[in-house]
Order: C-alpha cells, then structure tokens, then sequence
C-alpha cells in the first residue's frame, strides 16, 4: 500500500496530524491510567485502542513521508527528520503495550474487588505498591520520551519546509496601516 496524494496534497502533510494528535493522547492516557487504576477502569477498552491506533499511524506517516521525500530536494534538514522519524515507532509500541498491561490489569483487578466485598479490605504489600510505583514510572518516562520525540520530529519538519519558504517581514502591502 503505498500514500502519495489526498486530494492533491502530499498524504504525509495530512496523516502525520494523527500521529501529533494520538502520540501525545496515549501518553497522558498512559499515565493517568497507571498512576489512577479507577481512571483506567473508567476508560476500558479505550486505552489500549487509542494506543493501538497510535501506533498504526507512526508506519502510515512515516511511509507517506518516505513517498515525499522521494518527491522534494533532498538536504541536510529533509535527511534528519528522516531519521527522526524512523525512531519514532518503538515509542508508540511501548505505549500500546503499556496501555494494554495497564487495561489488563485493571480489568482484572476489577473483576477480583467484588469477590473481597463485605470483607476488611486488606491494606496493600509492599511489593504491590513498588510494582505500581515503578510502573507508573515507567510510563511518565515512556510518555515523555515518545512526546519529545514527536516534538523533535514536528519542529525538524517544519524547518526542512519552511526554512527558506518564507520572509519575516512583510512582502508588499496588504490593505494594512499606511
């Protein structure tokens, strides 16, 4: 399957406003479910499909880019958002799966509560509460590197477009002041 044009316009321009959108919507997900287990019970089924589409839409974007790059004067600034955005993938990955464990989790922890309903509610092991630390750890850094990544990528993208497509001053006047 290959992505060239929508609707006159290179696919990559369009589709990477998936990945600008869902990168960053995984990531706080992600977090707030591993740090609020009844925030991830109340999202369900969302949260791993929201990764889920994350990550569908890093390869769409990126094979879109690669179609325009073949279609643009390669430079210095073209080549390393390249190669920004080929490293972009396992960052989506880590948050589908990290999205999923924590859907996993806390659908299971869901449905063994109303089996210790009625009872003294136990106070958490210690091991527990590590485990939860260290996960919700782990997806604040996973979340922040996958959104600095798309950061870094979006801003090398944006300089390999417009770094001489426009002037800071003004071209001509425009029905402005004088």
């Amino acid at each position: 399957m290959s992505f060239s044009l929508i609707n006159g316009l290179p696919a990559h321009v369009l589709i990477v406003h998936f990945v600008v959108i869902f990168v960053p919507l995984s990531a706080l997900a992600v977090v707030v479910g591993a740090i609020w287990p009844s925030a991830a019970r109340r999202m369900g089924i969302v949260l791993p499909l929201l990764g889920l589409v994350t990550l569908a839409s890093v390869p769409l974007a990126t094979q879109a880019g690669g179609w325009l790059e073949q279609h643009v004067d390669s430079d210095a600034l073209v080549r390393k958002h390249t190669e920004l955005g080929d490293g972009l993938l396992p960052w989506a990955a880590a948050l589908f799966v990290l999205a999923t464990v924590i859907w996993w989790t806390t659908r299971r922890s869901a449905v063994a509560e109303p089996a210790h309903r009625g009872r003294a509610r136990a106070t958490s092991s210690p091991l527990s509460m590590i485990l939860r630390v260290v996960a919700a750890v782990l997806c604040i850094g996973v979340a922040a590197g996958a959104v600095v990544d798309v950061y870094r990528i979006g801003d090398s993208g944006a300089r390999a477009a417009w770094h001489d497509g426009f002037s800071q001053t003004a071209k001509g006047d425009h029905g402005g002041n004088g």
